[in-house]
């Protein structure tokens, strides 16, 4: 069973008929401590299906599942929160620039009211050694950290609860390359520990191949492959996925051809086209793409494809 089910998950902001569809209709799963990398130009509704999935956003329609329980309503009791946490982008944005680093990482702890007060030492000692800083940082506030200190202290203060899964949304996008070389290793050395589930978001495609055990790429709000990492990586299979990787200069991908240039540009939002949504940019559209919306097709190994050139050819 796994610890995360998305079932035909809907996201779409705004009132009447000026509605504007964010996620529509994803299904996704997510197993006990591994990664699903989440990648996607920007605007496509990473971002937003990660906020669904921890309840800062309430979904327009669709299931959620955790632990085997579909959640309905029950995304804001204090259990999920616990034990489901978000890292932001920006750390410098997302901590509280006047609190010192102890009480930023004992208030989840007090929020939410999983440990009594003589434990909290302890549990911010525990978690400061588990992202590699001292207690010497502990009476600091954001303003005397690094942007890696600050993103450490972040990733700190998600783990503070003892959480199952973390959805971390571009979490390294802000650092330098060095930095964010040991923000991952520091992520994966976590869920060695921890065995703690990630949803990673990122437009970064090589952290993602480094960190993630599987791969979802989004389009205009929709899951269009998903697959182990490796096999998205050395053999796509949806044109738009080819495209996505063959923009990635510094990628070294097996069997690599020239850059996939894609026509026109992605359709807005609030006017997807009627059937598959990437038909106007697609080498492959044929009139069925047209008149129906592909759905997710398993073939095999794990993977699933979204595009009827490839699941249906005949």
């Amino acid at each position: 069973m796994a610890l995360l089910e998305v079932r035909d998950l809907h996201k779409s902001f705004g009132h009447g008929r000026t509605l504007t569809p964010a996620v529509r209709g994803v299904d996704l799963e997510v197993d006990r401590g591994e990664t699903l990398g989440l990648v996607g130009e920007s605007g496509c509704g990473k971002t937003t299906l990660g906020r669904v999935v921890v309840g800062l956003q309430e979904p327009s329609s669709g299931a959620i599942y955790f632990d085997g329980e579909l959640l309905d309503g029950k995304m804001s009791r204090p259990e999920y929160r616990r034990r489901v946490q978000m890292v932001f982008q920006h750390p410098a944005q997302s901590l509280n620039r006047r609190m010192r680093v102890d009480t930023t990482l004992a208030e989840p702890l007090r929020l939410l009211k999983v440990a009594p007060r003589d434990e909290v030492a302890g549990r911010i000692d525990e978690v400061m050694r588990l992202v590699g800083m001292g207690p010497d940082y502990l009476k600091r506030r954001p303003g005397q950290l690094s942007g890696g200190q600050q993103q450490r202290i972040a990733i700190a203060r998600a783990l503070m609860p003892g959480p199952d899964l973390v959805v971390l949304d571009e979490p390294t996008s802000s650092l330098d390359q060095s930095v964010r070389g040991r923000i991952i290793a520091l992520l994966r050395s976590i869920q060695e520990e921890q065995d703690v589930a990630y949803v990673f978001i990122s437009h970064d495609l090589s952290t993602v191949r480094r960190i993630a055990d599987r791969v979802a790429v989004m389009y205009l709000g929709r899951i269009v492959e998903i697959a182990p990492t490796e096999q998205v990586f050395k053999d796509p299979q949806h044109p738009y996925t080819k495209a996505l990787l063959s923009a990635v200069p510094s990628m070294d991908l097996d069997n690599r051809g020239s850059r996939i240039i894609l026509a026109g540009e992605t359709p807005s939002p609030s006017d997807v086209p009627v059937g598959c949504s990437f038909q106007d940019r697609c080498p492959l559209v044929h009139e069925r793409c047209g008149l129906e919306e592909p759905r997710l097709v398993s073939l095999g190994d794990g993977r699933k494809v979204e595009c009827f050139a490839v699941t249906d050819p005949n």
